[in-house]
């Protein structure tokens, strides 16, 4: 008995003293942070995923000042990877499969939150390089007063005969459209090395004219440019609610089939706030931090760890949407035909166009 009793004693001191060290550990971070002021990002916009609520926290709670860029994933490597010693970033947000290309580039440093063995194997870099903060799934957002008479599509197959223009955005650097493609491939018979029917899926809707090279954002919404958009579950949702007439809108997921992937930040190797940047990630990976992801309808990385407000779980969608949506299984196999697709974009999609 005293064995034991000394081994839980000394399972709960090493628990406490762990703790404590943490503590001291990001209260250290805290006032580095603090003294360095200001964390500027890369791709990380008021209106992505309530990205506006984690800088107001930031600001508030540690005076940082904020100024963000908005590019895609492939561009926020490239200017880490430009910029090097006179870098202007210090954090940015890009999609999964950008997390690893990153590393291999070596422009990144690792930090691991407080919260790190919440995060699931599977979302993050052993090393903290990267780690998923939220979930998104490819949707469609509709506007449903711009479809011609046809019926709102509810599937990918609907898609090949509808009259309306389909908008996906640019394949060849956003993380958006490129896993537009892949959901389109799972639903189709693809997977994650074959992308081919989806390329003939989008195909056939270029020759018929009704491929739009219009980018599914606020702005082109707004202008009425849109009328079925393919974009992440959280933007749809978002853009929904900013829109004058929400009502005309319809977000969902295809039942014919999706991917869920999500966003990874990461911090520059050569950031002037690199405190500043470490604790934006500690704090995103907090309680507080993931709900702000969740009021910008993002899927929480550590959502079965957090009770969300009911008021903001009511802004996702149902359960029952996501029945067949679909993870990346295989990594690798998607990091070489997502180098691969815009080419095989250019040669099999685009040069089908009216």
């Amino acid at each position: 008995m005293k064995k034991l009793f000394l081994a839980s004693l000394l399972g709960s001191t090493i628990a406490m003293c762990t703790a404590a060290m943490a503590a001291d550990d990001l209260k250290t971070l805290e006032a580095a942070a603090k003294a360095e002021g200001a964390v500027n990002s890369v791709g990380m916009p008021d209106d992505w995923a309530n990205w506006k609520g984690t800088w107001a926290d930031l600001a508030k709670t540690y005076g940082l000042k904020h100024i963000d860029t908005d590019m895609s994933s492939a561009q926020e490597i490239a200017k880490f990877a430009a910029e090097k010693d006179n870098a202007s970033a210090d954090i940015g947000d890009v999609g999964a499969a950008f997390g690893p290309i990153a590393v291999k580039q070596g422009v990144v440093q690792p930090y691991k939150p407080t919260t790190w063995d919440q995060v699931p194997a599977w979302a993050k870099d052993k090393d903290g390089n990267w780690a998923l903060a939220y979930t998104g799934s490819i949707a469609f957002i509709i506007n449903k007063k711009l479809l011609h008479g046809s019926e709102a599509p509810t599937k990918w197959a609907d898609l090949k005969g509808g009259k309306y223009k389909v908008s996906i955005g640019d394949v060849s650097t956003a993380a958006q459209a490129a896993n537009g493609v892949l959901a389109a491939a799972l639903a189709n018979g693809g997977n994650e090395a074959n992308l081919d029917p989806a390329l003939k899926l989008f195909a056939e809707i270029a020759k018929q004219g009704r491929l739009s090279m219009a980018n599914p954002t606020i702005a082109t919404m707004e202008k009425g440019e849109i009328e079925v958009g393919v974009v992440w579950d959280f933007n749809g949702l978002s853009y929904k609610a900013k829109m004058a007439n929400p009502d005309d809108y319809v977000v969902l997921i295809p039942s014919d089939g999706s991917v869920i992937s999500g966003y990874t930040t990461i911090i520059n190797k050569y950031a002037k706030n690199p405190n500043a940047a470490k604790l934006t990630r500690e704090y995103i990976f907090s309680d507080a931090g993931q709900i702000n992801l969740a009021k910008g309808n993002a899927r929480p990385i550590r959502a079965e760890h957090i009770k969300l407000p009911e008021d903001v779980k009511s802004k996702l969608l149902p359960n029952e949407q996501y029945k067949n949506v679909t993870p990346i299984k295989d990594a690798d196999a998607w990091e070489k035909t997502s180098k691969a697709l815009p080419q095989k974009w250019n040669e099999e999609v685009i040069v089908e166009m009216k």
